[in-house]
């Protein structure tokens, strides 16, 4: 067994040098200044104390390290799997309770512990089941309600809801309330930030300074805005003019916490879990092969499932939430110039320097700065482009997307990507139910064979060759069975049909039954079934069979073997081999 796939942090350890260590540090003090305010607003968005979002930026990055194979992602809360907390943590318990904070750490651990298995099992291929329409459009609804629900904040009114439509109700209802200096708050750092996000780095590249410093400054603009709202509360004593802020923030370092064992919590937030494990593996496993491929890296999907496993687990035993692969830090990491995971250990040093030293400096911080800076970061994760380029390539993707969007917003975000998977996975069967086949001739004067529909093509009206386009498995078993009987129904003079097998990767037990019955079928009508360009490991599975043994034909090594054996005259048909010795000869 080699430690280091188990270990990645073997694989850059022992190389670690003081240049190596410069980069870290650097990137570390960037993502830390930048993951302060982050920590608290989307502690804030899953309706748990602020303190929770520092705790669960600081031991998870450190067992990241040594479990994660990303080089500069950068482990912590995010917005997505914030808002699916609050959602499933709120269904178990209310907000504001010792209960719901304990719901939150099982929700981590379970998370964690899901994630985990998965990793050992090597199921990471699991998330490509969730295609990338469904993902899209699951996180541009989750933007889009997420936004909706820190309005509140920056209006300054009491608003509830679990989707988008309740939200919005509920914000009218009681847009009578509004604070005022809530609302030049709120919307000032609205304003500042995305000016900062559309100016600042064009502004301060325009006065002649670097490029690396002012993409750092314009990704720091929060921590501005932070400090300014900050000050400027406590000087004015806006807090005693009804402008909420975070309060009292404990300071310390993160507790030791055991999360609960109630069978009934755990199997009430089972599911939530569940989704939270694989909506933040695919974001973070986007990310982390993003960002891997700019520096011709590599990472390893099953091993990135217990990277973020065990930091769920570790952010479960430290009063910690759930977490994943966030990325706009990730980026920031990468940007600053993050080496290896070490950097993201030494951000979690600055983290609870922060919180054993920085906590008194937030109580005055209005909740409506933080509400802003979640807004204007979601807001950037909203594409609605996306939703008018899947209609215009493909429409069953795009209902899909539409589908999980409109589920999403209506119902919230646990039915929504349910439906979206379900939709996925039910527009997966169907098309591959239905494969596309191709009768296919000649071109004259080459070995090369096309679509008759497509093409100038040779044909002959004693042989057709179908190019069978997709695996061949129980859903469309049936449906090849139909297409090759309806072929040799309106073509009296057949004699040999071929197969061509060159896309055909797998053959299953159903398939097998329908390939039988072809043959038979076919045998009874006077015709030869043939196969040519299988692959060999389809031919290995086919070599025992009864299906081998009654074949009427034979199994060519390409299409145009079979072309000149059953076509030109004076070729023999022992250009094909009989199926019992077919596999030498298909070796593909």
């Amino acid at each position: 067994m080699n430690p280091k796939r188990y270990l990645p942090i073997l694989q850059w350890l022992p190389q670690y040098g003081r240049a190596t260590l410069t980069s870290d540090l650097l990137a570390a003090v960037i993502v830390t200044i930048m993951l302060i305010p982050q920590s608290l607003a989307y502690a804030m968005l899953a309706g748990l104390p602020p303190e929770v979002g520092l705790y669960a930026s600081i031991a998870p990055l450190v067992v990241y390290a040594v479990f994660g194979t990303s080089r500069t992602l950068a482990v912590g809360p995010v917005a997505v799997v914030s808002l699916m907390t609050a959602a499933a943590v709120g269904q178990v318990a209310p907000q504001g309770t010792p209960e719901y904070l304990g719901a939150a750490l099982v929700l981590a651990l379970m998370s964690g512990l899901i994630l985990t298995l998965m990793g050992v099992a090597r199921l990471g291929f699991l998330a490509n089941f969730l295609s990338h329409p469904v993902i899209s459009g699951f996180i541009t609804a989750s933007g889009l309600i997420i936004a909706a629900s820190q309005a509140k904040h920056v209006l300054g009114v009491e608003a509830s809801g679990h989707n988008l439509l309740e939200l919005v109700g509920s914000l009218v209802a009681n847009l009578g309330g509004v604070n005022a200096p809530t609302l030049l708050i709120g919307v000032s750092v609205l304003v500042f930030l995305y000016a900062a996000r559309r100016w600042l780095k064009p502004g301060l590249l325009g006065l002649g300074m670097p490029d690396r410093p002012a993409d750092m400054l314009t990704k720091a603009a929060p921590i501005l805005a932070v400090a300014v709202t900050t000050l400027a509360t406590w000087a004015l004593g806006l807090d005693a003019r009804g402008v909420a802020v975070v309060g009292s923030v404990p300071a310390g370092l993160p507790p030791l916490t055991l999360p609960g064992v109630e069978l009934d919590l755990w199997r009430e937030l089972f599911m939530a879990a569940l989704l939270i494990s694989i909506i933040g593996f695919v974001e973070s496993v986007s990310v982390g092969q993003t960002l891997a491929a700019k520096r011709r890296q590599r990472i390893d999907p099953d091993q990135e499932l217990v990277g973020l496993g065990t930091s769920n687990i570790a952010a479960s035993f430290t009063g910690g939430m759930p977490v994943t692969g966030g990325f706009a830090r990730s980026v920031v990491n990468f940007d600053a110039g993050a080496e290896t995971p070490a950097a993201g250990a030494f951000t979690a040093v600055g983290i609870a320097v922060a919180a054993l030293l920085l906590t008194p400096l937030i109580a005055y911080l209005p909740i409506a700065t933080l509400a802003a800076t979640i807004i204007v970061a979601v807001l950037s994760l909203v594409d609605i482009g996306a939703v008018k380029r899947t209609w215009d390539y493909s429409r069953s993707d795009f209902a899909a997307m539409l589908a999980t969007i409109v589920v999403t917003l209506g119902h919230g975000v646990e039915s929504g990507i349910l439906v979206g998977v379900g939709l996925s996975l039910a527009l997966h069967l169907y098309r591959t139910s239905r494969p596309h086949s191709a009768v296919v001739g000649r071109v004259p004067g080459s070995e090369h064979f096309r679509n008759v529909q497509r093409h100038a093509v040779e044909t002959d009206e004693r042989l057709v060759i179908l190019r069978v386009d997709e695996s061949l498995y129980f859903a469309n078993a049936r449906y090849l069975e139909d297409t090759v009987m309806e072929i040799a129904a309106r073509q009296p003079g057949l004699r040999h049909l071929v197969l061509a097998c060159q896309a055909v990767n797998v053959i299953d037990a159903s398939a097998l039954e329908s390939l039988e019955a072809i043959n038979a079928r076919l045998k009874d009508s006077a015709v030869s079934l043939h196969l040519a360009e299988v692959k060999g490991p389809v031919m290995d599975r086919l070599h025992n069979t009864e299906f081998c043994h009654e074949l009427t034909g034979k199994v060519f090594l390409s299409t145009y073997d079979a072309w000149r054996a059953l076509h030109e005259e004076g070729v023999s048909p022992s250009a094909g081999k009989a199926c019992p010795e077919a596999h030498l000869a298909s070796g593909k």
